[in-house]
């Protein structure tokens, strides 16, 4: 922790007098909410959150790949169990007939008297051998292909458990690395909280008590489920970011809003929350698909706008909403910024 000393004392009392005497909204242009430990640990935490929200998807996709060669593998066992019963039948059919020609008092005899020439006894004696041998071959060939799948059924049904094992170790460490980088904003938010808390109080005493302090009300998260998976969290979220940007441009990119917080461990009501805030959810944008007023940048998509906005909030201002975060992201009049955009947070 930082040693706040008489420095930090002078600092704040001057922050508070520059408030006092101007009569304007307490907004210091140095941020001293939060240390250099916890912005390390901030850093830190949010790698290590998203390179494990990179290998949970590259384990899901892997079970995913797995499971289709499974499925294709057991539609090729089912057209194949389709056809053996029938090759049976016809393989048992003529061996029964083989077998009557050989049991008969003399099937040589018979074949040369009922052939009109040796040329046609002959080619009699090769087709019925022909046929034998076919059948034969083709239903060997049929068992052959029934073991080759049978095995190959075996073999991804073990590596579709060991992927299954994987995703789940993978799902884990992912959550666990939301909890560190959960953990490491709410210090990072306290650290902030204490902060201003300290200058609205010296603002205060050198008022006399007569200037009325300017309140923030820090962000409640409670309500943000990260002990879930993908697809349950993503599925909760869309829904209520759509309903909130209905009737807007963004109507319809909840998926994409809660894919994106998901992947970089978000508050899933921050970005949409913001995009009111600078645009009106996007009704009106300085730049092509910019509904955050998010530097002088185009994007060609709402897609793209959408993941590199949410990845900028994870990378450079936290986890949600906080003071560091509003005077950082609107620095002349983050007071007014950071209720509005907190409002809105509470409607989604």
């Amino acid at each position: 922790m930082r040693n706040y000393g008489h420095t930090h004392k002078a600092l704040v009392i001057g922050a508070a007098l520059a408030f006092a005497l101007s009569g304007t909204a307490l907004c210091p242009t140095t941020a001293l909410a939060v240390t250099q430990e916890t912005e390390a640990q901030l850093t830190e935490t949010q790698k290590k959150l998203e390179d494990s929200a990179a290998a949970y998807d590259k384990a899901t996709e892997n079970v995913a790949k797995l499971q289709a060669q499974i499925d294709e593998n057991n539609v090729l066992i089912a057209e194949l169990e389709a056809k053996l019963p029938e090759q049976q039948r016809k393989a048992s059919q003529v061996m029964r007939d083989m077998y009557k020609y050989e049991k008969a008092s003399n099937p040589f005899m018979s074949f040369i008297l009922n052939s009109q020439s040796f040329d046609e006894f002959f080619t009699q004696m090769a087709y019925m051998n022909q046929i034998k041998d076919s059948n034969t071959s083709a239903l060997e060939e049929l068992n052959e292909t029934q073991k080759q799948l049978e095995q190959t059924k075996v073999e991804l049904e073990q590596a579709k458990a060991q992927a299954d094992t994987e995703a789940k170790a993978a799902s884990d460490a992912l959550a666990e690395a939301q909890k560190l980088r959960e953990a490491a904003q709410k210090k990072a938010d306290e650290e902030a909280a204490s902060e201003l808390a300290a200058l609205q109080q010296a603002s205060s005493e050198l008022a006399g008590g007569t200037e009325e302090s300017s309140s923030v009300v820090l962000p409640d998260t409670s309500g943000v489920n990260w002990n879930t998976d993908e697809a349950s969290f993503v599925a909760e979220w869309s829904a209520r970011i759509d309903a909130y940007l209905a009737g807007s441009p963004l109507e319809g990119y909840g998926a994409t809003f809660a894919a994106a917080a998901w992947k970089y461990g978000v508050d899933p009501r921050w970005s949409p929350a913001i995009s009111n805030t600078e645009s009106s959810k996007g009704a009106y944008c300085f730049r092509e698909h910019n509904a955050w007023g998010w530097g002088a940048i185009d994007f060609s998509s709402w897609e793209e706008a959408i993941d590199a906005h949410v990845r900028g909030l994870a990378r450079g201002y936290g986890y949600t909403i906080s003071v560091q975060a509003a005077k950082k992201y609107c620095p002349p009049n983050w007071y007014h910024w950071y209720n509005n955009t907190l409002s809105e947070m509470q409607k989604i």
